[in-house]
């Protein structure tokens, strides 16, 4: 009997060990998924910093290749890369395939892709020939697999060059005989012709602040909220409204999908403007912004040196 009593014994105590410790996992389990999810609660957002190809251009000179720009991003240390579509070489579906993979082996996401179109045009063929591009560029960015794609109002075309236009702080007379009523009846009725296609592509379209109707706030949310469509938000760009920013900034905050942000060292092709990233940074956070961040470094240095001084400045402000 004393044999079978220890025994017993013996396994009881197996038995409860078991129990015990099948009871410290499943709480020590649960005790770490909850850490992990307050963690995750609580954790602070990183957005991640992208770099227009256009950093590497500024459309001076001879075109810098995309590919000499994917390469010099992931030597840097971005996240991704914005296309600029003029800065492209080719359209073929070769080139854009050749592209994507680069990008991929580089560990580097194609994150943006930015256009020019305008729809200020009384000639409803020319308005036409803009929105056949730019369903156009739609299909390209579905092809390279990009998500966003930048879209303008256009521009009254009634300055002499982009360089007179910066002259005049980004502001134009209207074409003779038309009003900026007559101009956002084009853009609308234009844009809304492009949805269809990006909604089938997958596509965002951004609106962005980008001078012409597009040069306020006001104007471009007059435009998306007209169309009130979830596949045309707003690209925002930090370096285009040149007076009062902050503020400027922060009515378009909660329909951004890709904030664009502007470094000139060197001192600006155009202009300069002292922003504030930090202050940027946190308004942006407000509104619950996790997209990306692309940098277009617009200043006089060389770009080598410039670039990965403007990604130290949107680290240290985004995340």
């Amino acid at each position: 009997m004393k044999g079978t009593r220890r025994e017993f014994l013996r396994r009881a105590a197996i038995a409860g060990a078991s129990v015990a410790a099948a009871e410290l996992t499943t709480a020590t389990r649960a005790g770490a998924a909850s850490a992990e999810e307050s963690a995750n609660h609580n954790a602070p957002h990183r957005n991640r910093i992208a770099v227009s190809t256009y950093s590497f251009w500024h459309f001076r000179d001879e075109k810098v290749p995309i590919e000499t720009c994917i390469d010099k991003a992931a030597a840097m240390g971005f996240d991704g890369v914005e296309i600029l579509h003029v800065q492209m070489s080719s359209e073929s579906n070769d080139y854009l395939q050749r592209l994507k993979r680069q990008a991929f082996v580089n560990g580097l996401d194609l994150c943006g892709f930015s256009t020019h179109q305008g729809f200020l045009f009384p000639d409803k063929e020319k308005r036409q020939q803009n929105i056949d591009h730019t369903i156009r560029c739609i299909e390209l960015a579905y092809r390279l697999g990009v998500p966003t794609m930048r879209v303008n109002t256009g521009r009254w075309g009634t300055s002499k060059s982009f360089d007179e236009l910066m002259q005049n702080r980004g502001i134009e007379p209207r074409l003779e005989g038309y009003t900026d009523e007559d101009g956002f009846g084009w853009v609308i009725d234009s844009l809304e012709k492009c949805l269809p296609k990006a909604e089938e592509c997958g596509v965002v379209l951004g609106l962005e602040n980008h001078w012409g109707l597009g040069r306020t706030p006001q104007g471009v949310l007059r435009v998306v909220e007209a169309i009130d469509s979830p596949w045309l938000q707003v690209t925002l760009d930090t370096g285009n409204f040149l007076e009062d920013p902050y503020d400027r900034l922060e009515q378009l905050a909660a329909r951004t999908v890709l904030l664009q942000a502007k470094t000139y060292y060197g001192g600006g092709e155009w202009y300069s403007l002292e922003l504030d990233y930090a202050r940027i940074a946190a308004l942006m956070r407000e509104h619950d912004y996790r997209g990306y961040i692309s940098l277009e470094f617009e200043g006089k240095e060389n770009p080598d040196t410039a670039v990965p001084k403007s990604l130290a400045l949107l680290r240290a402000a985004f995340g």
